[in-house]
């Protein structure tokens, strides 16, 4: 009898083993991403794009450049306690936005007092920051970085992490030629990554290019868009890369200033940049302190909400943008055709 037992226990076992290698085998394989060729970082975008701001004079993309830029971007080494990636705050899928907080989170759990914006067509940019206090995207990653509520590094201790690193002198020496790190080749790195995130395949492209079109309510809310929004809103980028104050009561935790942090001129209190709309279905929260968390929300603010006040955007006045329900609806529907699925799943910029 106790032979018996041992043999059925022993075949049970087996069979156990058995079942679990056959549904390991059934597990779906590994994704395989190609190795990126030098047409992967070629700086192009569509004819109805402005001129950009920043079109590389000196610094032309290169495939080994690039990569070391991805690299840095999802690096938390930037960071004072190497936990805090650029990554860690703008996430691919959210039009490198951040779904999750109101506000950025940083090194030690610390709390910042604005939203993670979204990072996409930055070679139009001609401030950065959602008070513009820095003018170039090659400056652009110094600010995080130092910031004491979100890397809150030294960037000569940088330097010294990576210096540090075999793998990251064989990267420097693959994009500049040598093995040398410094603040310029970090930052030129992530500016030719960044500049690279370009947003231009949603639905709404795709129909000024003549490949699709509008369903009847996008149409509705497209010429909605186009008399009250488009004026800060500015199509194609969705910006005019403008400051605005636009009626937001003042959140008293924070009592955030805006670009007057910057200027110190009184009449850029509570003015802000405007962001783009292009993947604003996937960016929630809104508003530079991510106070709102849905489209509906933002409309309703624009049509019962807005705050009289002295620096008020002079085409919010009236105290007002008279919207219906159903144009709201339509409005909504327009945004949606921003959602460029391809930008939100290009595997040149995941981090690897």
């Amino acid at each position: 009898m106790p032979s018996q037992r041992i043999k059925l226990v022993t075949t049970s076992i087996f069979a156990f083993v058995g079942a679990c290698v056959f549904f390991a085998s059934c597990d779906r394989d590994p994704e395989i991403i190609p190795a990126l060729t030098n047409d992967d970082v070629k700086f192009e975008y569509p004819s109805y794009f402005p001129q950009p701001v920043y079109a590389f004079q000196n610094n032309m993309p290169t495939l080994e450049g690039f990569e070391l830029g991805r690299k840095l971007f999802y690096e938390p080494m930037l960071s004072r306690d190497n936990t805090i990636s650029c990554g860690s705050c703008h996430q691919q899928v959210s039009a490198f936005a951040n779904t999750e907080h109101d506000v950025s989170h940083g090194v030690d759990g610390l709390l910042g007092n604005r939203n993670a914006p979204a990072l996409q067509n930055m070679a139009w940019f001609t401030l950065f920051m959602w008070d513009g206090g820095i003018n170039h995207i090659e400056s652009q990653p110094l600010g995080p970085i130092a910031n004491p509520v979100e890397m809150d590094e030294d960037i000569n201790n940088v330097i010294a992490k990576l210096s540090a690193s075999t793998a990251y002198r064989k990267l420097f020496k693959a994009a500049f030629g040598d093995e040398t790190v410094t603040t310029q080749r970090i930052t030129r790195a992530i500016a030719q990554f960044q500049g690279l995130m370009i947003s231009d395949n949603s639905k709404y492209d795709q129909v000024r290019q003549g490949r699709a079109s509008f369903t009847a309510q996008e149409q509705s809310g497209y010429q909605l868009f186009q008399a009250k929004c488009n004026a800060c809103h500015t199509e194609p980028l969705f910006t005019n890369n403008g400051f605005r104050n636009n009626g937001l009561p003042v959140d008293p935790t924070y009592n955030d200033s805006g670009r007057m942090h910057i200027t110190l001129n009184p009449l850029d209190s509570l003015l802000f940049k405007v962001p783009s709309l292009r993947n604003i279905e996937k960016t929630s929260p809104y508003m530079h302190d991510g106070r709102m968390v849905t489209l509906q929300e933002c409309l309703d603010h624009y049509t019962n909400d807005i705050v009289i006040s002295p620096t008020l955007d002079p085409l919010l006045s009236s105290g007002s943008i008279p919207l219906t329900a159903q144009e709201k609806a339509d409005i909504i529907a327009f945004l949606r055709t921003l959602t460029d699925t391809e930008f939100l799943t290009d595997p040149r910029f995941r981090e690897r």
